[in-house]
């Protein structure tokens, strides 16, 4: 059975030998987070969590934008509605969506076109952000009188800082690519042509480094990383011996010695 038939509004392709491209597929709606597109996100990274041949994970979205965010008809669908019950109906919407960074692979949000409140939190929950030339993102939560959501108060000053952070959150203003690339938001500005096929590239370059040696820095890595030096090296001092003891520190230290790629096998 293919992998799409029980997906709506999402497509899991594997471009290449350990990668999966999930492809957030509503482009008449600018991709938004529907609830049939968050089921569907849910099954997908199930599935992909229990895949061991997962090395690398992509995500972008079909058409001009990567993801519009929540639906706002959605959002404002309940006036009358208790606070609890909102709270209980949201917190399940966060976690659906970042249901992501249970993937022990890397993941890479490759972001095509416009990411905007929700739609920019999910890929400031994947590890690697590259954004199109023609991109815009931003988090204008406070413009539609909402408190940020999707865990945006923990992964902005996670990834930018604390003080471009309050600036993006407090203004809720759109940036460009280049400014993106400026605070940190994004690692790279690629151009539109050709964009998707430069990330795959780089996903597929992930995938053919050393499986318990990514998934070990993954690890090391989380959130802001360690608290402080004595931490990290207490880390690595464990996580590097395991990797030492690998057949594939053999083949990657072969690989060297002979001038030609390695072939990992994650033993």
């Amino acid at each position: 059975m293919s992998e799409n038939a029980d997906l709506t509004f999402l497509r899991l392709t594997r471009p290449s030998p350990g990668v999966a491209l999930i492809t957030l597929d509503d482009p008449a709606r600018r991709n938004v987070m529907s609830d049939e597109m968050t089921a569907s996100w849910v099954h997908a990274i199930d599935g992909l969590a229990a895949d061991p041949d997962l090395r690398a994970v992509v995500v972008t979205g079909a058409g001009t934008s990567f993801c519009s965010g929540g639906d706002i008809g959605w959002i404002a669908s309940e006036p009358d509605a208790t606070v609890d019950h909102l709270r209980h109906r949201m917190i399940a919407f966060y976690r659906a969506w970042l249901s992501i960074r249970r993937l022990e692979v890397p993941t890479i949000a490759a972001i095509n076109g416009h990411a905007i409140g929700a739609g920019l939190c999910m890929p400031l929950a994947c590890d690697i952000r590259y954004a199109a030339a023609g991109a815009k993102v931003g988090a204008p939560f406070v413009k539609l009188g909402m408190h940020p959501g999707m865990a945006a108060t923990y992964l902005f000053p996670d990834v930018v800082g604390a003080a471009a952070a309050r600036d993006l959150l407090l203004t809720g203003r759109i940036v460009g690519a280049e400014e993106a690339l400026g605070l940190g938001l994004v690692s790279r500005v690629i151009p539109d042509d050709g964009f998707l096929d430069e990330v795959l590239r780089t996903a597929a370059q992930v995938a053919a480094t050393a499986p318990v040696a990514s998934r070990y820095t993954k690890l090391a890595l989380a959130g802001a990383g360690h608290p402080d030096i004595e931490a990290a090296l207490q880390w690595e001092a464990l996580a590097q011996p395991v990797t030492l003891a690998t057949a594939d520190l053999q083949e990657g230290i072969a690989a060297a010695k002979e001038k030609r790629d390695p072939t990992f096998t994650g033993r």
